[in-house]
């Protein structure tokens, strides 16, 4: 009798010690979780732009960015879902919540970066005083930013929608068009090729800035820092109150970030956080 209970403690006593260095290991796991951050970016200018705010976070808030590079915009909220990444930071809020709702993903926006303006272009005319009926507007034909182009035309008065706060708009939604205009839908990467053919065409940073246009000399208009599209830092639900979040953010909205991305970006970009828009 007592040598079984001899050994009832005994194992007791080795339950407890397994309990308790288990949790110092992910007490551990954690701290070094704080400091160490994996973050997906877009392929290109974005990723530049990362490898500054990299430095910037390290200097002063002590992080350590891994940047992790994606080519598309479908694969880093399934990275970030699944825990290949921490963050990610190449999408507006429009974007995240078709494709949280459309996959069911328990992804959260924590703030705000950039917006990449939709400017509109035109090799024919100098000023939308110039417009004649039935001229040509090309805009990205994808759901999220033909809303967001057909919201821009709304802005400057050639159109209007039956609801302007409508983020996923079509042409079918406008419901007074006085000059008649003819709305072109393109991919988007075909818009600055599209220029030569049509009067207008209203086009993404990415896509402006590969095609060498610029939108202070070039550019008959564009959206400001009330747009609805600004980029954020997207995290998983469970992680939108760590501390390492509220340190990457201040980091990202930074003069010292905001000065390297106006370089990186020649003008085309706007601080995102004093947007008036809530998201």
């Amino acid at each position: 009798m007592k040598s079984t209970l001899c050994k009832l403690l005994s194992m007791l006593m080795s339950s407890m010690l397994f309990f308790v260095f288990s949790n110092c290991k992910g007490c551990a796991k954690t701290s070094s979780h704080e400091n160490k951050i994996k973050i997906g970016v877009i392929a290109g200018p974005e990723n530049l732009l990362w490898e500054k705010i990299k430095e910037v976070a390290k200097s002063s808030h002590n992080l350590d960015l891994e940047i992790i590079v994606f080519n598309d915009y479908m694969t880093p909220n399934i990275a970030l879902s699944d825990k290949s990444i921490d963050a990610n930071a190449f999408q507006h809020e429009p974007f995240l919540d078709n494709m949280v709702s459309s996959r069911n993903l328990a992804l959260k926006a924590v703030g705000k970066t950039f917006i990449f303006p939709l400017t509109a272009y035109s090799k024919k005319i100098s000023s939308i005083k110039e417009l004649k009926p039935q001229a040509q507007i090309a805009i990205p034909n994808d759901p999220t930013n033909e809303g967001r182009a057909l919201l821009l035309l709304d802005n400057q008065g050639l159109i209007k929608l039956k609801d302007p706060t409508k983020l996923l708009s079509t042409p079918q939604d406008i419901i007074e068009n006085p000059l008649d205009l003819r709305i072109i839908e393109l991919e988007a990467a075909q818009l600055p090729r599209a220029l030569l053919d049509v009067d207008i065409a209203i086009i993404n940073t990415t896509f402006s800035k590969t095609a060498g246009l610029d939108p202070k000399k070039e550019g008959l208009f564009q959206e400001n820092n009330n747009s609805y599209y600004v980029n954020i830092i997207a995290v998983r639900s469970e992680d939108a109150e760590a501390p390492w979040v509220k340190k990457l953010l201040e980091v990202v909205q930074s003069d010292e970030v905001m000065k390297a991305a106006d370089e990186i970006f020649d003008g085309m970009v706007l601080p995102g956080w004093h947007s008036g828009k809530s998201q």
